[in-house]
């Protein structure tokens, strides 16, 4: 795992053990299945992601480090239906899978790509992150900032010991999953937040992944009963026409009309300087487009004040309003603790409990919406 021209790659060599998830294969190669592209590793190789790589036949992975520490509002990651107005410490390491040109994280994401991108890693351990969760009393911890499929072997030890402390996990992922991993990951994870970047699998070919791959990691966590939240960053003219959004909108309905979708406005960012910034209107539209095709719980983002009550959350039983929000900000919450309407009483989908460890079977129980 050498480059010349990234000396950065030097130390996250050192910061790394053999890993978990991957097969041996003759002559010294190996398969991971970490993330959907399912790399075959020559010996003295990376993989796409670049940061797991073929040492002797062994795969080495990231451990024992941060590229990105902070505590947010749980709304940011964004879950809506988890803890409202919470905090949750995330925690992020280096690399991904993807490429993508408009990407928000890329001091993380793009770090051994990129030169212009200087991020640091710090020394961790996951014994320190939990002490830090607990000291800030932050009910969630969650693995974002950079892809955290490709680093499953550190999340998931930061995660047991969380779990030991009583803290819900969560991963802020792009999707691109594989079975194997997420039969791994299954017992140790809450929450879960998926990107739907496209609903078209050119756009997704372009970013450096695949349409298909996405759709199986969403349909295949709603199953496994781990709390799902979708978001859909519209880029005016890459994702944001009628017939797509539909689309992308009863791909979720036929699973549960109860799945959170947030659609949420672009910002010309890294090597995306146009088209122009996403306005209200689009989110609007999207968002209308989602209701008509039967989703219950339809978010507009990142512009907050500028998009009606979308920010908010209501009974899909009765319309009550059950959760209020401005931006990252909570104002209001009219929920029984154990997630149910004060109003007429139906449950409201999502994590209420830190006891509750697969909130989607909640999904049954749901009221039906209302007419």
């Amino acid at each position: 795992m050498k480059d010349a021209t990234l000396p950065l790659t030097g130390t996250l060599a050192r910061l790394t053990v053999p890993g978990t998830f991957y097969d041996p294969l003759p002559d010294g190669a190996v398969r991971c299945y970490a993330c959907g592209h399912n790399c075959l590793v020559p010996p003295g190789r990376p993989g796409v992601c670049k940061v797991r790589y073929n040492e002797g036949g062994v795969l080495r992975v990231p451990w024992g480090y941060v590229g990105a520490l902070q505590i947010d509002p749980i709304e940011k990651k964004p879950f809506f239906h988890a803890f409202p107005g919470s905090d949750a410490l995330s925690f992020g390491m280096l690399g991904c899978d993807y490429h993508c040109a408009y990407c928000q994280n890329w001091i993380t994401s793009q770090a051994i790509r990129d030169p212009e991108a200087q991020p640091a890693a710090r020394p961790m351990t996951p014994e320190e992150l939990t002490a830090l969760a607990v000291r800030h009393r932050t009910p969630v911890i969650v693995s974002t900032y950079n892809e955290p499929l490709i680093t499953s072997e550190w999340a998931l030890a930061v995660f047991r010991e969380a779990r030991r402390s009583g803290i819900v996990t969560g991963y802020v992922s792009n999707g691109n999953g594989t079975e194997r991993i997420l039969d791994a990951l299954e017992p140790h994870l809450t929450l879960y937040k998926i990107d739907l970047k496209s609903f078209d699998d050119r756009a997704y070919r372009k970013l450096g992944g695949t349409l298909q791959a996405v759709q199986r990691t969403i349909e295949s966590v709603h199953r496994r009963g781990l709390w799902l939240e979708v978001v859909t960053l519209l880029v005016p003219g890459l994702n944001d026409s009628d017939a797509e959004l539909r689309a992308a909108a009863g791909f979720l309905r036929d699973l549960s009309p109860d799945i959170p979708w947030h659609v949420t406005a672009f910002h010309r960012d890294y090597k995306m300087t146009e088209p122009k910034d996403t306005g209200a209107e689009t989110l609007l539209r999207a968002a209308a487009i989602g209701r008509q095709e039967g989703l219950h719980h339809v978010y507009a983002g990142n512009l907050p004040g500028r998009v009606g009550d979308l920010e908010d959350t209501r009974c899909a039983a009765c319309g009550a309003l059950v959760v209020e929000r401005r931006g990252f900000r909570v104002l209001r919450v009219d929920l029984s603790p154990e997630g149910d309407c004060r109003r007429c009483g139906a449950p409201l989908p999502g994590v209420w409990s830190a006891s509750v460890r697969h909130p989607a079977r909640l999904l049954s129980r749901t009221a039906p919406a209302r007419p």
